[in-house]
């Protein structure tokens, strides 16, 4: 609100409108440029208003319904109707005083409802309010209520800090669940590794003594043949002592540098291809009994 008079020229800024009196009183709008008056007659340039959009920041500080104490910024947008102008320039002494104790009315009547969740949850539901009931009122004044932003909603630092820890702790919570869940998997994944290994260790192992007792059968059969009046018992027996000296060398050959006690003697071959013989011959004897 300015003024800007003269004797018998009034200039008005772009943006803005004067207001024009005569003996006292309003009289008319003057619109922006190089309006004449009569000040004989006692008309002149009582003051100016812009039109332009003004802001005006806003600190309430309130009270959710779970009892925590915030601390809400809020910036109201707002401008003269160039229309309703004398209404704005004879109304009101100090708009801004008089748009921010509405808000401030409107603002603690709606959080006080609300927890914090809801108030972070519904801060523009608050603004739309405090708008409808701005526009309803400065309306009456001249004023017109552009646009209304919740900035920030403030709470205590203590109960910043309490939010802070509780949400620490349910990503902790929610980092151990799916740590679990992997343990769980990887777990899962090593036993059926383990034992698809056994499995197919199994196999090798079966398939190995397979063809070891096809071989033998088929050197016993090719000794037989070559060497006549060789039994397949004689066969047997050289058999086993030459896998005895194998096991002997292959035993020295080794890198590790452990010592084993193996009984030798000139009896032992037989004695270790009597058991083999007895063992087969169990097992035989066994199987027939089963069927």
């Amino acid at each position: 609100m300015g003024n800007a008079s003269c004797v018998f020229v009034g200039c008005v800024d772009q943006a803005s409108v004067g207001i024009v009196e005569k003996w006292g009183r309003f009289e008319k709008l003057a619109q922006p440029g190089l309006n004449f008056f009569n000040p004989c007659a006692g008309q002149y340039l009582a003051g100016v208003l812009t039109t332009r959009i003004q802001s005006l920041e806003v600190k309430i500080e309130t009270k959710t319904k779970d009892n925590v104490f915030v601390q809400i910024v809020s910036s109201i947008q707002y401008r003269v109707i160039k229309q309703s102008a004398d209404d704005a320039f004879y109304e009101l002494q100090n708009p801004g005083e008089q748009i921010q104790a509405y808000v401030f009315d409107v603002v603690r009547a709606q959080v006080p409802r609300m927890t914090l969740d809801q108030l972070f949850e519904q801060k523009d539901e608050v603004a739309k309010t405090v708008l409808e009931e701005l526009e309803k009122v400065m309306g009456e004044y001249g004023y017109s209520i552009e646009h209304i932003l919740m900035v920030d909603i403030i709470p205590d630092p203590s109960v910043r800090r309490a939010m802070n820890e509780i949400n620490a702790a349910q990503r902790l919570q929610l980092a151990s669940v799916y740590k679990g869940e992997a343990d769980k998997i990887l777990q899962v994944k090593k036993a059926e590794a383990e034992a698809e290994a056994k499995y197919l260790g199994g196999v090798g192992v079966a398939r190995q003594r397979q063809a070891i007792t096809d071989g033998l059968r088929e050197n016993i059969l090719n000794f037989s043949q070559t060497v006549e009046g060789a039994s397949a018992k004689e066969v047997m027996d050289l058999i086993m002592i030459t896998q005895y000296f194998d096991t002997i060398k292959d035993l020295g050959n080794s890198s590790n540098n452990t010592t084993v006690f193996i009984p030798h003697g000139p009896g032992h071959i037989r004695d270790i291809g009597d058991q083999i013989r007895n063992g087969l011959m169990e097992a035989k004897a066994g199987s027939s009994a089963t069927d």
